[in-house]
């Protein structure tokens, strides 16, 4: 393992390392519900991956508390492959806390995160070891279509990128989502970055360096069904736009302003009118109208403002993102402990 060096003359961090004559690479792999396509996958990525030339590589799967026996076949799996290790979190914490206990436990010199329904072919992954090894820190398959997208999601994907485009000051590619890989020195950039609420492709994003794409056609799963309902795509999207952006809640307080200004132009209508035809203004209509759209307005800010507040609660309270109940070491054969001679 490699760990990054302070360096007296810039103050900061140097990510320069010897290079070996193999490369390695760690896949991380988050599961969920996901045991009748993993041996499949499996298959698939070793078939890609052992083609590649210098290359050794271990697969780190993140079990995310699986309530079919995904556990059980991930053990069998690394039982036959040493190449195999597995991690198990003590509940589901979801997707993107699962990569990330991935990339803590990753030791390599780059790695890729992908899923394991196939979606994300690994035939792609010679193509983007090549780039890296041209010289791109990130290097990121982007998604034209998928085969068994309803058009409501792909409207709704559609929706997302375009919404968060124009709130975040971070650029994200359409398509781009979490089938990526990083070097050395991006891996270590993102681990650096420790929000409870992770979005990983805008981080991914947000941290620069020399960045690549892979443009591919997503297949339907190879088994199972999506754990990614329409529910959880909102909460996901909703999360993405408050970690990542500070406009919602700017734009509220400019709607704010401008039905201040709208009111003080109403009052002064009604003040004219009074004064020089002497026939006030009947408003019962317009006073309630006026009433639940400012009422309504106002919930509004006072929810964004929390869900601002209730990230910083979150923050501030320091708990770890995850906690494992399994790791590779707990597999391994327990050796006998000698004790000591008196």
């Amino acid at each position: 393992m490699y760990k990054p060096q302070t360096t007296a003359a810039h103050g900061g961090i140097s990510w320069d390392r010897p290079r070996d004559a193999v490369d390695r690479l760690a896949i991380i792999v988050p599961c969920y519900n996901e045991a009748e396509v993993l041996p499949l996958f499996h298959e698939s990525l070793t078939a890609v991956l052992d083609t590649v030339a210098d290359l050794e590589f271990e697969i780190i799967f993140v079990e995310s508390g699986s309530t079919d026996p995904t556990l059980d076949v991930l053990a069998e799996m690394a039982k036959a492959d040493p190449r195999v290790r597995v991690y198990s979190l003590s509940r589901n914490l979801g997707h993107q806390v699962a990569l990330t206990a991935g990339l803590d436990v990753a030791r390599a010199d780059a790695v890729v995160q992908m899923d394991c329904d196939l979606q994300h072919p690994p035939a792609l992954l010679p193509q983007m070891i090549e780039l890296w090894r041209e010289g791109h820190d990130v290097v990121s398959a982007v998604r034209q279509n998928t085969a068994d997208a309803t058009y409501l999601r792909q409207l709704c994907s559609t929706g997302f990128y375009w919404l968060i485009n124009r709130l975040s000051d971070t650029p994200i590619v359409a398509g781009a989502a979490d089938f990526c890989l990083l070097s050395h020195r991006a891996h270590r950039a993102l681990q650096a970055m420790p929000e409870r609420h992770r979005f990983l492709r805008g981080m991914i994003s947000w941290i620069g360096f020399r960045r690549a794409f892979v443009p591919f056609e997503a297949p339907p799963r190879a088994a199972g069904e999506s754990k990614y309902k329409l529910w959880r795509l909102v909460k996901f999207a909703v999360d993405a736009m408050f970690s990542f952006s500070a406009k919602p809640i700017r734009i509220v307080g400019l709607l704010g302003m401008v039905i201040v200004a709208l009111g003080l132009l109403y009052t002064g209508y009604i003040l004219l009118h009074y004064l020089f035809l002497a026939d006030p203004v009947q408003g019962w209509a317009p006073l309630m109208i006026t009433i639940l759209i400012v009422g309504g307005l106002q919930l509004v800010g006072i929810g964004i403002s929390g869900e601002y507040v209730a990230r910083v609660f979150e923050e501030s309270k320091g708990r770890p993102l995850y906690f494992f109940k399994q790791t590779p070491e707990d597999a391994r054969p327990k050796r006998a402990r000698l004790k000591r001679a008196a």
